[in-house]
């Protein structure tokens, strides 16, 4: 059984080159929501999630998924696609 090696990003790396993020309260469906339809659209969205351990990590994509954090960046995560983002550094987030 081969097993999968996912790369990983840290989350300060992630902000240093796509700026300081806030964090987005979906308060309709997504499909409803114009100003997360665009940031979507422009590669902007990680979705947060706490796994079994307790610790978070980053996905640069739009997750619909119980529990989940959804920021929004500046600008494009579109390099960071694929990667795990690790090592959610909570005081780096926008506060609003």
């Amino acid at each position: 059984m081969k097993l999968l090696k996912v790369k990983t990003a840290r989350f300060a790396v992630v902000v240093e080159k796509c700026g300081a993020p806030e964090v987005y309260t979906l308060w309709q469906k997504p499909a409803g929501d114009r100003h997360f339809q665009s940031a979507l659209k422009n590669h902007r969205v990680m979705t947060i999630q706490q796994n079994d351990a307790g610790t978070d990590y980053g996905v640069a994509d739009f997750c619909e998924r119980k529990g989940a954090t959804f920021l929004v960046f500046p600008k494009s995560l579109k390099r960071f696609a694929e990667k795990r983002i690790v090592g959610i550094d909570w005081e780096l987030v926008k506060s609003s």
